[in-house]
């Protein structure tokens, strides 16, 4: 049995779809930072066969969670202090999203003035369908 360390101050992902885990580590930015990550890929669960789980040391500051409810609203978000679980944070699907996903279309202004920010906002809930800012382009996941 694999045996990871709790965390006594942190954030801890859990019910990360297998396989997400390092989706989520490049686009939160988790390697540039300074402090302990440790990446549990396919671990046996009841509810979903086989989940990733992320332990990341320190505060939610590091956290994007508009970045993490992009990727999986269903990762639930737990937050440790004192060894102890001491809030859940459930996600949804943020309402726009910045330089996560990128504009597809030669045409849009975003391929032309390289500076501008990749912006889409939520035009579908149900079908999770994006739209860029500039072009009304479609992006769906």
């Amino acid at each position: 049995m694999l045996n990871i360390s709790g965390l006594k101050e942190g954030i801890v992902l859990d019910h990360i779809q297998a396989g997400k885990s390092l989706e989520i580590y490049y686009n939160l930015g988790l390697d540039e930072l300074d402090c302990q990550v440790a990446i549990i890929k396919n671990a046996r669960s009841n509810k979903m066969g086989r989940k990733d789980i992320i332990k990341i040391e320190g505060g939610l500051d590091h956290i994007d969670l508009d970045v993490l409810g992009y990727i999986d609203h269903n990762i639930t978000v737990n937050i440790i202090r004192d060894n102890v679980i001491t809030e859940k944070r459930a996600l949804s699907l943020p309402k726009k999203i910045n330089n996560v996903i990128h504009c597809k279309n030669p045409r849009c202004i975003t391929s032309i003035e390289q500076e501008l920010p990749h912006e889409f906002y939520l035009s579908d809930e149900v079908t999770e369908t994006y739209r860029c800012k500039y072009c009304e382009e479609k992006y769906t996941k």
